[in-house]
């Protein structure tokens, strides 16, 4: 199998498993969320940067291996970075790093990632409690 065809079943293996748990969400709230599995993957782990892959599954409502071919994505892009300690794996954030997408050119991931890691279930806030109440994050600590 040439590298080319390893690719395109890969994405369309991604595809596939993404919409089928697109799919399984429940109808009523619609089939779409504001950040796609990339995002929610990268939210993820720079709140738990050693986070097994099957924790970031669970939390972010992907398959295990789903996740594990984002994260190859999100290192070849190079917005993380791996570090094997022992049988462990601790990723890095490379916050540093563009938006991808023309409409936020010039804007790093950081700040975002930092807005959305301040408040939510990975670091044990309610972001109910953190909002002012007009849905934006209270800046009071």
């Amino acid at each position: 199998m040439n590298k080319i065809t390893r690719i395109d079943s890969r994405a369309d293996g991604l595809a596939r498993i993404y919409s089928e748990v697109m799919n399984a969400r429940d109808e009523s709230a619609g089939s779409w969320t504001l950040l796609t599995g990339h995002g929610h993957v990268l939210v993820e782990v720079a709140r738990s940067p050693t986070a097994r892959i099957r924790d970031i599954a669970a939390v972010v409502g992907l398959t295990e291996r789903t996740v594990q071919v984002i994260v190859a994505d999100l290192e070849a892009a190079g917005y993380l970075t791996r570090t094997r300690t022992g049988r462990r794996t601790r990723y890095s954030v490379n916050r540093g790093n563009l938006f991808r997408h023309t409409a936020q050119e010039g804007l790093r991931i950081g700040p975002f990632l930092d807005l959305l890691t301040t408040a939510g279930p990975g670091n044990g806030t309610d972001p109910a409690a953190a909002s002012n109440g007009n849905g934006s994050l209270s800046t009071k600590r």
